[in-house]
């Protein structure tokens, strides 16, 4: 397990409380899970993937990150349409443990309501969050 100061955070990126991260990219965002989750995880073994065209509520479930620990779901952070996911993740899912803020992205999505980005975590704040986790 990584300590913090060893986590990898992404300027720019915002952050869920339940350890998703948002790249906001013109009229969609991309959507993964941060260094400290799959660092939690472990080995990742397989992602669930949504459907494209798939709609979700904000802290819906939209998927499931399998390891050799546990399953974790994904929640999704702000209200949207699924407009890409990452297919890469079916035969090599470790993509996400290796690279969880490139190559193991899991999904993009069109925000139903790009006010909600506004309810997610800077790095800052996300960093915050997860030292409170240590106490």
């Amino acid at each position: 397990m990584k300590e913090i100061n060893e986590l990898i955070l992404e300027d720019g990126f915002l952050y869920s409380t339940q350890h998703e991260w948002v790249n906001s990219e013109a009229e969609s965002v991309r959507i993964g899970i941060t260094d400290y989750a799959q660092d939690q995880l472990g080995e990742i073994v397989f992602v669930e993937l949504p459907e494209v065209g798939a709609t979700f509520a904000k802290e819906d479930e939209f998927g499931t990150v399998e390891s050799v620990k546990a399953v974790s779901e994904l929640y999704m952070p702000i209200d949207g349409e699924v407009t890409a996911v990452n297919t890469a993740l079916e035969d090599a899912p470790e993509l996400v443990n290796q690279q969880p803020y490139k190559d193991g992205w899991i999904i993009d999505v069109r925000p139903s309501d790009p006010s909600q980005l506004k309810t997610l975590l800077s790095k800052d704040a996300y960093l915050d969050l997860l030292k409170g986790t240590e106490k």
